[in-house]
């Protein structure tokens, strides 16, 4: 029987150059979210027989994304890559409505924090739609992963 899910995530933390409290607890969410629900089927090693639960490692290489897809006993099935150049705007933004959102959690008030969120997620489910997108005819997966995925992917591309 199928079990097309993520059963273990990990990020490269040689790419993650440095985050702060929120960025962690933001990193901890997605993945604990991440792991106790998602749908995630690579194609090409689904149709090799290989039906799940897969590990999957996130790194950035060279600007591209490398999702490396393990079976749950660890042996690499296949790595895909995508090109980041349509992420930048998404993550810049979600970077920049983030930051505001910490920001108003401290001092503003609960209609402008209502404000500063809907912003926020807006931008993430756009990107998520876009990760949607570029996973096509790659992976098959549903929105709340890719928004989770989403998430972890700007992990990797904070500068600092």
């Amino acid at each position: 029987m199928a079990d097309a899910r993520i059963s273990h995530i990990e990020l490269d933390e040689a790419t993650i150059i440095w985050r702060n409290a929120d960025i962690e607890q933001e990193r901890r969410i997605a993945i604990f979210d991440l792991i106790e629900e998602n749908t995630f089927k690579p194609l090409r090693a689904f149709e090799a027989g290989h039906e799940g639960p897969y590990r999957l490692r996130l790194s950035v290489e060279d600007g591209r994304l490398a999702l490396a897809i393990s079976d749950d006993g660890g042996s690499l099935l296949e790595t895909i890559i995508l090109g980041l150049g349509r992420f930048r705007r998404p993550i810049k933004d979600y970077f920049a409505i983030c930051d505001s959102y910490y920001q108003a959690i401290r001092r503003a008030t609960a209609q402008e924090i209502e404000t500063i969120d809907m912003a926020r997620r807006g931008v993430h489910n756009g990107a998520a739609e876009l990760l949607l997108e570029r996973f096509e005819g790659k992976i098959d997966t549903d929105f709340a992963t890719a928004r989770r995925l989403f998430t972890l992917i700007c992990v990797l591309h904070i500068r600092g």
